[in-house]
């Protein structure tokens, strides 16, 4: 897709329109075909990013180096409809990161190759992230921030030298975001970025391009991240407060950007609304998808042990669990506890780590003999009505079909439709 999507929302939120994109952040097929599927019926341009850790040059945590992700991607438009042009790509917290433990140098030259990898993919929304400390760095004083300047400069030259005339970046710069997927405690709140520290973040990061000799391409970044006070873990939300976060909407007024709101999910349809007025246009959101994707699931395992005899059923969650305890590095450091609030959590926490075992095979037949048990009749209106009352309005009113397939869609759609409407779409 054209980038100008994003300058187009520049534009609107500078003539004082409340218009935004959702970004939609995650690697699951089916939460990528119900994003895609709403996307072609509506008419609305689809933002889709991956992060560093998700897709990068050795492959990342889906295996897939950043070219074999847009194959993926746009294998998945066509077989639901929507139109490649429509498709807009973007590559999260692009940077060091995934190599912080190595040497300054060596880990640069990987982040380097991250972004090269990226543009020259088809990537065009590039969020540019040098934020964390690597070997080297002092750790016990706070990284510079014309530190992070300069090598958030040196990773946009890699990225101007590695983009074509007719696909040129448009760049998300800044530091101040939550913790990816979510914080590891439970939080009372947290600092809104102020004003000064917004505007000390533009001021250095320009000045950085501008040394390096890249003004073209500090004239098309079009957002900052910073951090508006929304954030999720284990067990709670804190919900957009916009008086808390007055003085920096008023800010953005002051310059060409608007912001990248971090770890919008779980917001409320009127907290994303306040948002996109307080020209938070970017909306970003991942494991809210994937936690509506197992709410529709489990609902139909619940199903599946009314309806089918217990030697035919899926056995879904238990294979799950197993999954789960076979290779713990996704979730065993998030979540605490004694071990039946680990349990709980591994199937119910917001940060929804149960999202990465999803591609697991024995996990991936099970829901495929979950969905084939429960395609045999329509499902039951009686059960559909208490466990997915949303679904079942839709298919009463005749929105959706009475499939497992159809329900499991639009349990995912009701989250992406309260943010298109926050966005004005």
């Amino acid at each position: 897709m054209n980038p100008n999507i994003l300058d187009e929302i520049v534009q609107a939120q500078k003539r004082g329109e409340a218009r935004g994109i959702v970004s939609v952040c995650s690697a699951h097929p089916t939460v990528l075909q119900a994003a895609m599927r709403r996307a072609a019926r509506t008419g609305a341009p689809l933002l889709i990013e991956s992060t560093c850790n998700q897709v990068n040059q050795f492959g990342g945590y889906t295996g897939m180096p950043p070219a074999d992700f847009v194959r993926f991607l746009f294998g998945i438009a066509a077989q639901n409809g929507l139109p490649p042009d429509r498709l807009l790509l973007g590559g999260d917290h692009l940077g060091p990161s995934v190599w912080q433990a190595e040497p300054a140098g060596e880990a640069m030259q990987k982040a380097a190759g991250l972004v090269q990898a990226y543009v020259q993919a088809g990537f065009v929304k590039i969020h540019l992230d040098a934020s964390m400390r690597l070997g080297g760095d002092d750790p016990d004083k706070p990284l510079d921030v014309e530190l992070v300047a300069r090598r958030t400069a040196q990773l946009a030259g890699t990225a101007e030298a590695s983009a074509t005339p007719a696909s040129l970046p448009r760049y998300v710069i800044g530091t101040e975001v939550p913790i990816p997927g979510g914080a590891l405690a439970h939080e009372a709140g947290v600092r809104v970025t102020s004003v000064e520290d917004a505007g000390r973040t533009l001021e250095v990061t320009r000045a950085a391009f501008r040394e390096a000799g890249l003004e073209s391409a500090w004239e098309r970044v079009v957002a900052l991240v910073v951090q508006p006070g929304v954030e999720f873990g284990d067990d709670f939300v804190l919900d957009y407060r916009p008086a808390a976060a007055d003085a920096l909407a008023r800010f953005s007024e002051t310059t060409p950007f608007v912001y990248e709101a971090h770890s919008t999910d779980y917001q409320t349809r009127e907290s994303l609304q306040d948002l996109v007025n307080d020209h938070f246009a970017i909306l970003k959101v991942g494991p809210a998808l994937t936690f509506a994707y197992r709410e529709a699931i489990f609902a139909l395992v619940r199903m599946e042990n009314e309806l089918i005899p217990a030697a035919e059923r899926s056995n879904l969650v238990a294979t799950l669990e197993a999954a789960m305890l076979r290779n713990p590095q996704h979730w065993q450091r998030y979540y605490r506890g004694t071990p039946q609030d680990q349990a709980f959590a591994r199937m119910y926490s917001l940060s929804d780590r149960v999202r990465y075992y999803w591609s697991d095979l024995p996990v991936q037949i099970a829901v495929e003999k979950l969905v084939e048990n429960l395609s045999r009749a329509p499902l039951p209106e009686s059960i559909l009505e208490g466990s997915l009352p949303v679904q079942y309005e839709h298919i009463l009113d005749g929105s959706i079909e009475n499939t497992p397939t159809a329900v499991i869609l639009d349990r995912v759609q009701t989250v992406l439709k309260d943010y298109a409407s926050a966005c004005g779409k």
